[in-house]
């Protein structure tokens, strides 16, 4: 076999967590018959399979896992990240105020009603200018580092063991991805939350970052990176790994026939579905820490004991938390929707419903 063979070899395998059921059985049989697993070879008829496997194939307009395929996913990353955060900022400015001000926003209607007579309607948008470029940015490194790692680690990993354990495979990928994308969102992050919390410090996003940086200095605005990564890393990874999870069990129990079977409105149905799932469960879990990355951008010098030992642990874990389940879990929905519909737009899968082939499908 020729250079040339190897690398249509290797980037036809590498597409291999991406592919449909249709296509992993074919595969599977070309190996244990020893033929070559090239595009090529596959165009061959060989009943339906194969038939199949070209059609889809001849549906997608970028190669899987090339700079372009990447590149495809940070852009739906930053259209899903940052249009969904930005659209759910008045939500988002009532959490904040909740976790801050107890014993003035009690609850959730009453927040909107005390913030709506102290702030007007405008209040319910202070922020937005750094959260829409904050999780643009976050979004951008979010999903497409996680779909660069998910390849990188299965490569390690081979065929056999990236199908044993595809849930490590997945948590693994999104832990990194996040690790760098909260380094991206940290500092606009701090600026939203001491718009949303402190009113008249600034009047938005240039006004507001200048004043930060002239009180606490440039590294100021990375002060609450730890409690951020210690909320978004585990977050990040129920999400991402949850979704996988959810979305492949929908399609093997709920829908009746392949997922590329289904339409492209189905299976942008299942996407949103599989990702509110994941979104309420990503919400508990990573809500003491955001109680705590507010508490830290909203008062200058405050430590994590302070947090603690003004809020205690139950206040760390419950305040806000049932606004938030609501808004992480739509938002979280909605962002799944869009960059899968990206995706599709720009000729690439949904997500999710294709895990690579397990050691026992392969010995038989």
């Amino acid at each position: 076999m020729d250079l040339s063979e190897k690398s249509r070899e290797y980037l036809f395998l590498s597409g291999f967590l991406y592919s449909s059921s249709t296509t992993r059985t074919l595969v599977l049989d070309l190996m244990l018959r020893g033929e070559s697993l090239t595009p090529c070879s596959c165009s061959v008829s060989n009943g339906g399979s194969k038939k199949a496997l070209t059609a889809e194939a001849d549906e997608k307009t970028i190669e899987m896992h090339s700079p372009l395929y990447y590149a495809a996913c940070t852009a739906g990353g930053i259209a899903s990240c940052g249009l969904t955060h930005a659209a759910v900022t008045p939500l988002d400015v009532v959490k904040c105020n909740m976790q801050i001000y107890p014993a003035k926003y009690k609850g959730i209607l009453s927040g909107f009603s005390v913030l709506l007579k102290e702030q007007g309607f405008r209040g319910f948008f202070k922020g937005w200018g750094p959260t829409l470029l904050g999780y643009s940015a976050q979004g951008a490194c979010k999903f497409g580092f996680y779909e660069f790692f998910k390849k990188f680690y299965s490569d390690i990993a081979g065929l056999e063991y990236a199908s044993k354990y595809k849930t490590l495979i997945y948590l693994a990928g999104s832990a990194s991805a996040e690790l760098i994308a909260d380094v991206a969102l940290c500092p606009m992050e701090a600026v939203k939350v001491r718009l949303q919390t402190q009113p008249g410090f600034a009047r938005g996003l240039s006004d507001g970052l200048s004043k930060f940086v002239k009180g606490e200095g440039s590294l100021g605005l990375y002060k609450g990176l730890v409690p951020l990564w210690g909320r978004q890393i585990p977050y990040t990874m129920m999400k991402f790994a949850s979704f996988e999870m959810i979305v492949d069990m929908l399609y093997k129990q709920a829908i009746p026939q392949p997922k590329e079977q289904c339409s492209k409105a189905l299976q942008l149905g299942v996407s949103f579905a599989g990702g509110y799932i994941a979104g309420v469960m990503c919400a508990v879990v990573s809500h003491p820490a955001d109680n705590l990355v507010s508490f830290l951008n909203n008062s200058r010098g405050a430590t994590i004991h302070d947090a603690v030992r003004k809020l205690g642990i139950w206040g760390l874990c419950t305040r806000g938390l049932a606004l938030r389940i609501f808004m992480i879990g739509t938002l979280t929905g909605a962002q799944w929707g869009i960059y899968d519909a990206f995706k599709v737009l720009v000729g690439l899968p949904t997500s999710g419903g294709a895990a690579p082939a397990s050691s026992e499908e392969m010995g038989k």
